[in-house]
């Protein structure tokens, strides 16, 4: 039998309201006004048993490492209102001091000066949240990017364990791998530290289909347009055209046919090896498909997607409750909430 990250099978993120609040919208009124407790009063009423909520240094800690102790009412808030509606939290912290998954800044994993900075925060965080470990799970750092990284990562984070270990000896901490949180950086993780580990890995393939039209990843016409389902071929020679070698691990070696169930079998197979392996829970933390994409075809693939959750028994976190162009009670989406999460 796997091991299972209990608590935590059927999930929605909260990205945007303290974490990529863009440069103008860390302030108190965004904050104020982005989520309210009759959001997470809906998110129980969709059945989820949990959030993942995404929040960016710089909303509780100052560029010193000092806290921010009012940035950390808005996390107050969140976990009380889980906790009234008998939701489940990980606490997820989306930029840490001198990298984000979306910024060309990689100075967190050469300078210690910017690591103890993040020791510190997941001491604070750990020493005011760790009581509550039934309910709420710990989340060191989203989507380190760069493979190139995957060894410093593992010693921060294991230095980080300790850190959160010594006031949080029961909390689940979630870690995840390089390349984005890829299916294959999760292969470059560590051995478990202990066992309320639980490994991580996001999903977004084929890109070519869940981010049509992106203006932010490059090369990304602002017109291009495919469907759902297709040949895998198909798919895997726009990728080619489109980004050469990039994404190429969207797809595996012999993958042929139109696409369906056994794609996401096949992709799921590096984090399912690794559960058996490690005995470790594994989480998917995000996946989902942008808004710019037809209703219809987005359904077809949140159908597959989430009926290869249920086959290989994968806790789930959709990406994204509100904006980020992802945001599912932006459209039509939210009334098909049983098919989607």
């Amino acid at each position: 039998m796997v091991k299972e990250f209990k608590g935590y099978k059927k999930g929605i993120n909260l990205g945007g309201w303290i974490s990529q609040c863009g440069y103008y919208n860390y302030t108190k009124e965004h904050y104020d006004e982005f989520i309210h407790e009759s959001d997470i009063k809906k998110i129980a009423e969709w059945k989820c048993d949990h959030v993942r909520l995404p929040f960016d240094y710089n909303v509780i800690q100052h560029e010193n490492g000092e806290m921010i102790h009012s940035g950390f009412e808005y996390i107050d808030n969140c976990v009380q209102w889980c906790k009234k509606h008998n939701l489940n939290l990980i606490l997820d912290l989306h930029k840490a001091a001198g990298f984000s998954f979306d910024e060309e800044n990689f100075a967190f994993f050469c300078e210690p000066e910017l690591q103890e900075y993040f020791y510190k925060l997941w001491n604070e965080i750990s020493l005011r949240y760790g009581s509550l470990y039934e309910t709420v799970s710990f989340e060191l750092l989203n989507e380190v990017t760069d493979m190139k990284y995957a060894e410093s990562w593992n010693k921060i984070a294991q230095k980080t364990i300790e850190v959160i270990r010594n006031n949080a000896p029961h909390t689940k901490i979630i870690v995840g791998g390089a390349e984005n949180n890829s299916v294959n950086g999760m292969a470059l993780l560590d051995k478990p530290h202990d066992e309320n580990i639980v490994f991580t890995f996001h999903f977004y393939s084929p890109i070519v289909f869940t981010h049509q039209k992106a203006c932010w990843i490059p090369d990304m016409p602002d017109d291009y347009n495919t469907f759902y389902p297709d040949k895998i071929e198909n798919y895997q020679s726009e990728t080619k055209r489109l980004f050469d070698q990039r994404f190429s691990n969207d797809f595996l070696e012999g993958m042929s046919g139109e696409i369906d169930v056994k794609y996401f079998e096949d992709l799921f197979s590096v984090p399912c090896s690794i559960r058996e392996k490690y005995n470790v829970p594994i989480y998917c933390g995000e996946y989902g498909v942008i808004e710019k994409v037809d209703e219809s075809e987005a359904l077809k693939w949140f159908d597959d997607i989430t009926a290869t959750f249920s086959k290989l028994d994968i806790g789930h976190a959709i990406w994204n409750y509100k904006g980020k162009d992802f945001g599912i009670t932006d459209t039509g989406l939210s009334e098909f909430i049983d098919k989607i999460i």
